[in-house]
């Protein structure tokens, strides 16, 4: 039967302040390279104040999100669950998923009272992303919000890491997972970022449970997972919770596991200027690929040259010349 989504994602709804910085802005204000930080609303203000007139860019982004807008440019059928406040900012997420022609629960004339959630992603010359999210009205993102209907049809139900950092975001994510397995629709988990392991490793090993059907991680955060040091070690170890998997490997490509064999996916090589999104990317045009008739090694292709697009360029979005460009590169 054909599903109407070839993936429902849910995820942390946060517009995306993108901003430009030097290295001594992180020693000056106190903040951690490299890492995604969970900060108060007050801490975040604070630092927009220290960046002003910097804001390249703001626009609809999250860890799945980014996933969905990426299948979504690849020409896939997404649906993205998630809870924005009705502020200016929840307006805007809402007009760009509409843009894209992603179907969402958001009601854009019925949005919640509240704060949407922002996320500074800050970028410096050596195209590093360092982030300071404020999750807002996100926090709140529970089971009420999930649509059963969307889960039941589509081909996977794709969950972001981050939400295992709020107690009704980890519930929302085991009941989206029971009705995913209940209705035979394939169950993917991205770990989103190595704090989450780090931080929240019970939660994601409480999540990941009986195992998943497809997990995206990147070599460092399934380490952490694992508890083990190495590619082979690790890899061994994810195939014990993923019956299918990818571990990119940043500018060395990525390894992707079918279910029977290894794939070793060969990177783009590109001048990187903001890695924002790559991973995210790799994850929405791998999953397009899979779910439209390509094989695991062919989508992996498309992923590693999506993903070697995004870096080369401001944001976590694609246009269509840049889709046609990573076509043509593939070809």
């Amino acid at each position: 039967m054909n599903k109407k989504y070839d993936v429902c994602a849910i995820g942390n709804a946060l517009v995306d302040y993108e901003i430009e910085v030097e290295d001594q802005f992180f020693t000056a204000n106190n903040v951690e390279k490299g890492l995604m930080t969970l900060v108060e609303e007050d801490r975040q203000s604070e630092l927009l104040e220290g960046v002003e007139g910097k804001v390249k860019k703001k626009q609809g982004g999250g860890s799945a999100a980014n996933t969905i807008f990426g299948l979504a440019e690849f020409g896939g059928k997404g649906f993205y669950t998630c809870k924005v406040a009705n502020d200016s900012d929840g307006m805007l997420y809402v007009n760009d998923l509409i843009q894209a022609g992603i179907d969402t629960n958001l009601d854009p004339d019925n949005l919640y009272k509240g704060t949407t959630g922002k996320c500074l992603v800050m970028i410096t010359p050596d195209a590093e992303r360092t982030m300071n999210t404020y999750l807002g009205i996100t926090t709140d993102f529970s089971a009420n919000e999930l649509s059963e209907e969307a889960i039941k049809n589509s081909n996977y139900l794709f969950m972001e890491g981050f939400l295992v950092s709020s107690p009704t975001g980890l519930e929302a994510m085991k009941k989206a997972k029971k009705i995913a397995q209940e209705n035979n629709v394939k169950v993917s988990l991205t770990f989103s970022d190595p704090s989450m392991v780090k931080y929240f490793g019970d939660q994601m090993k409480e999540i990941v449970g009986d195992g998943v059907d497809l997990l995206f991680c990147n070599i460092h955060e399934a380490e952490l997972f694992a508890g083990v040091e190495g590619m082979d070690a690790a890899k061994e170890a994810i195939r014990k919770v993923a019956k299918e998997f990818v571990i990119t490997k940043g500018k060395d490509g990525a390894l992707v596991f079918d279910g029977t064999d290894y794939h070793e996916i060969s990177p783009f090589p590109t001048k990187a200027v903001d890695a924002t999104g790559a991973g995210d990317m790799f994850a929405g045009a791998f999953l397009y690929g899979i779910t439209n008739g390509q094989t695991h090694a062919e989508a992996g292709k498309l992923a590693s040259a999506a993903s070697s697009a995004v870096v080369s360029k401001y944001g976590p979005r694609l246009s269509k010349n840049h889709v046609n460009e990573v076509l043509d590169r593939i070809k």
